[in-house]
């Protein structure tokens, strides 16, 4: 016998309120009027690429492997047995190792025993973050566009998500209305940064205020800086190593985007031994550990010569400016990424004012998907950006250069 699904043990919780997963969904624009779960823009729109044989350039994945050497190291962990767990807090030699690479860079040193976690990428960094440190009656204060993971752990905590927008055309905050997003009941202002998906590198006077107004607030900063490498110009100065900052700080990174290893999914986390404690004790119940066979590698990886780290920003900065071109020459307003995967484009020049509509289009009128930044906001915000599309310049040249002559006709198609 066939039992019905009971669908209804999925609806509200019963009191009345939102379930987990609904909070979750809802968090990062996932949920219909009706309760239930919609598919995502990017379900829809790598769909549609498929459908269209269309160049992705959606999703922010290279299509390129990363160095031959540290794949190498990898199999041979593989081979050697590095296949069970590895501690919870992460393999010593990647701790070290990150450590190192804080001093190193940014003249930072955490200890690698108690204040350097691995975590499986940085998203579960930020999950493990925040369902520690926040719950309901607390807010939690990002930029707004926002990754669309920081809208779903808010909500699944049962925090509330408080946004302070990034303004075109340089994507900076408004000082004044950042410090009125700040209340008392700011347990944590989440900071990426580099930004995705702007490009945006924040400077020093913004940096120092974010820090200021966490002070005053007594909030801590927790910061995303998967594409602290992949800068463009301006230099990516760490939250951490400002004043007043150390001691309130959980810095993010991951090796996915330096090192062009996005499925190995090894990322990290520093900050005062307390603060990782209690990251620590949720991330335990999440995965515990991941990666190990990878985490030496990645080691390696961080011990790199700088030469490749500034090679790596100077290839991407190319793979930029040859996409840049051709929505240029499509007749869209392009505003110059400073860093990471990402350029947003404007489409309004074109006549158009729902850039989500035209993501759907874009596929099969010239080839070529990108994503609607209204995805990374809250309806007001969603308003402000209708016209904008991200575009990922993570690829290789000969596909970029065909996506640009693509895009170089859209005009023509309209």
């Amino acid at each position: 016998m066939t039992s019905t699904p009971r669908t209804h043990m999925l609806r509200d919780s019963r009191d009345g309120s939102p379930a987990p997963w609904q909070r979750t969904a809802a968090g990062a624009n996932l949920l219909g009027d009706d309760g239930n779960l919609g598919i995502t823009i990017f379900e829809e729109i790598t769909a549609l690429a498929g459908r269209y044989e269309a160049i992705n350039l959606g999703q922010g994945f290279p299509d390129e492997d990363g160095p031959a050497d540290i794949r190498n190291t990898a199999r041979k962990a593989i081979l050697a047995g590095a296949n069970q767990y590895a501690p919870g807090m992460g393999l010593p030699v990647l701790r070290e190792a990150i450590a190192e690479h804080q001093e190193r860079f940014y003249g930072l040193t955490p200890d690698p025993e108690t204040e350097v976690m691995v975590t499986t990428g940085a998203t579960e960094g930020i999950a493990a973050t925040l369902l520690a440190l926040t719950g309901p009656g607390d807010e939690v204060l990002t930029f707004e566009p926002f990754y669309d993971s920081y809208g779903a752990m808010i909500g699944l905590s049962g925090a509330t998500h408080t946004t302070a927008p990034l303004l075109a055309p340089d994507f900076l905050p408004d000082l004044d209305a950042l410090e009125a997003a700040f209340t008392d009941r700011t347990r944590v202002v989440l900071v990426n940064n580099p930004h995705n998906p702007t490009g945006t590198v924040f400077p020093l006077p913004v940096l120092q205020r974010i820090v200021d107004l966490a002070v005053k607030h007594d909030a801590v900063i927790v910061t995303d800086e998967v594409y602290e490498h992949l800068t463009f110009g301006p230099q990516h100065i760490p939250v951490a190593t400002l004043p007043g900052a150390a001691e309130r700080t959980i810095t993010l990174s991951s090796a996915g985007k330096t090192f062009s290893l996005t499925g190995w999914k090894i990322g990290w986390l520093t900050g005062p031994a307390e603060l990782v404690a209690a990251v620590r004790t949720v991330k335990s119940f999440l995965t515990y550990s991941s990666g190990a066979p990878f985490q030496a590698a990645i080691a390696g990886g961080l011990r790199m010569d700088d030469s490749f780290f500034a090679e790596a920003a100077g290839t991407l900065r190319a793979k930029r400016n040859v996409l840049s071109t051709g929505l240029r020459a499509a007749g869209l307003d392009v505003f110059q990424p400073q860093g990471t995967y990402f350029v947003v484009a404007d489409v309004a020049p074109l006549g158009i004012d729902d850039a989500t509509d035209l993501s759907r289009r874009l596929p099969g009128l010239v080839g070529v998907a990108a994503i609607p930044v209204a995805l990374f906001c809250h309806p007001e915000g969603a308003e402000r950006t209708k016209t904008l599309l991200r575009f990922a310049f993570c690829k290789r040249f000969d596909v970029l250069q065909e996506a640009a002559e693509r895009i170089a006709r859209l005009g023509e198609v309209l």
